[in-house]
């Protein structure tokens, strides 16, 4: 009899942690992760804000066509860096490839590209004002910027112009990894010439990492990425071939 008793006491307390552990299962499995996924919305529902219900937790945008240039709308540049990129052009029967040392000290650029030919072509722009030399040279060809950016002086596509087309302009969406990279992808429908370009936006840096141009199937441009330095040692990449830094005095 006091066995039958003992036993009876000791299964129900076996139910008992049982059931305490599946209560805190239960628990467990209903608390809101830190990173959440929200419901497709429109572009113009985003606020360009990343919030949470939590204080300090990463909400991420579910990235669709619909959604992506509210997610690019939140990505800023930084305001220095050192990259070394690689842009690769095609045409009929051939390929030519430019590699560029880009040194950003905000607002300047300085973008040295190593031409085919061996020429090393040295541009310094802050959007306004355009500083253009070759190797060695002192002779500095300085001009307006007018419309070539510092993007197009790099010879890379500007994603922020994603943000300007209209919804049904933008064919996909996603998040990739590409060299290790976490990326906003995103590809474009064909212009009236046929052209799609697809752009790979870092979600660290909010840099345009790589990029394609196509015709059809075919591959007319290609840009990537090769090295990246976000805090680099600024020398004398500011400085024109006379001496004179196109940078403010810093006292």
């Amino acid at each position: 009899m006091k066995n039958k008793r003992i036993r009876l006491i000791t299964t129900a307390f076996v139910v008992l942690v049982v059931l305490i552990v599946a209560l805190m299962l239960a628990n467990t499995l209903r608390r809101p992760p830190s990173i959440q996924l929200p419901a497709e919305a429109l572009p113009s529902e985003q606020t360009g804000e990343n919030t949470s219900a939590e204080e300090g937790a990463l909400t991420v945008v579910a990235v669709t066509p619909k959604t992506v240039q509210a997610a690019i709308a939140t990505l800023d540049r930084p305001e220095i860096y050192r990259r070394q990129l690689s842009v690769q052009q095609f045409w009929s029967g051939g390929s030519g490839t430019v590699e560029t040392t880009v040194t950003v000290k905000s607002p300047w650029t300085r973008a040295d590209r190593a031409l085919p030919d061996g020429r090393v072509r040295h541009t310094l722009t802050d959007g306004e004002t355009t500083h253009i030399w070759y190797d060695r040279e002192t002779a500095v060809y300085t001009a307006p910027a007018g419309d070539i950016s510092a993007d197009v002086e790099q010879s890379i596509p500007t994603y922020e112009d994603i943000l300007a087309l209209p919804v049904e302009r933008i064919a996909a969406a996603d998040y990739q990894v590409i060299s290790d990279v976490n990326c906003i992808c995103v590809e474009t429908t064909a212009d009236d010439a046929g052209y799609v370009l697809r752009y790979w936006v870092s979600l660290d840096s909010g840099l345009l990492v790589a990029a394609e141009k196509l015709l059809g199937e075919v591959t007319v441009y290609r840009m990537w990425q090769t090295s990246e330095d976000l805090s680099p040692t600024i020398d004398q990449e500011f400085t024109l071939p006379d001496g004179t830094s196109v940078l403010p005095d810093e006292d």
